[in-house]
């Protein structure tokens, strides 16, 4: 038996106004930090030996992963992975979702958050907000960085990433803190949903997704937050 924790980060900054956030890199909430806090009280409630600590560069994600490992009393060092960072939003970027709802209408807004491939027009290179201009990403190839993404580009790099270095840990226990999109590839992966399954798949805030493997199967899975569980499709 083995176990996979996929935490989407807590309440950020950008959450709390309604940004699109990308890879921006905010930091969290004062609420954010209590979900995480509470991630953390619910993981250890689970009674599981942690073996790999996993994160985005993105500081909402570090630091969720931070207050978890506080609380776990378990400080092995984290494995920081840029192929799990959030999907670039392009030129949406630091717009606010209502204001983008009401100019654009709600369906076209719906499409561009949920859909498998669409693209959002890229994000100029010369904005702040662009990664190119973000201290934080300094260290990953130029060539690798985006203008935009769609669900399905961000998908091809979390699971490259995830075949090439996390999946072969078998009968390892692994927590993962993350993104609500990056997440949402992961599980498109491990259970295998269609592109419109996917569409629908709400991650929350700060609640941890605990997924049991037994023989390299997954046999269980639940959020540890039943309150504030979303609908996973397949359990």
């Amino acid at each position: 038996m083995s176990y996979l924790i996929l935490v989407r980060h807590g309440q950020s900054v950008w959450n709390l106004e309604k940004k699109f956030t990308g890879w921006v890199d905010v930091n969290l909430t004062e609420n954010g930090k209590s979900e995480a806090k509470k991630a953390g009280q619910l993981i250890k409630q689970e009674k599981i030996v942690l073996n790999f600590y996993y994160s985005s560069f993105q500081l909402r994600a570090k630091n969720t992963l931070k207050i978890i490992q506080e609380e776990l009393q378990d400080f092995k060092e984290v494995k920081s992975a840029w192929e799990l960072n959030e999907r670039h939003y392009g030129a949406l970027t630091g717009l606010n979702k209502d204001e983008m709802k009401k100019k654009l209408g709600e369906d076209k807004v719906h499409k561009f958050r949920r859909s498998w491939d669409l693209r959002p027009d890229p994000l100029d290179k010369s904005n702040p907000y662009h990664p190119l201009n973000i201290e934080t990403y300094k260290e990953i190839p130029l060539e690798k960085i985006p203008d935009t993404e769609s669900l399905k580009d961000t998908y091809e790099r979390v699971i490259n990433f995830y075949n090439r270095d996390i999946a072969k840990k078998t009968n390892e226990n692994i927590l993962i803190s993350a993104h609500g999109n990056s997440i949402r590839a992961l599980c498109k992966h491990l259970f295998n949903l269609n592109d419109n399954e996917i569409s629908k798949l709400e991650i929350p805030t700060g609640n941890p997704l605990l997924i049991e493997f037994k023989n390299s199967k997954i046999c269980k899975c639940k959020y540890l937050d039943q309150e504030r569980a979303k609908d996973l499709l397949v359990f």
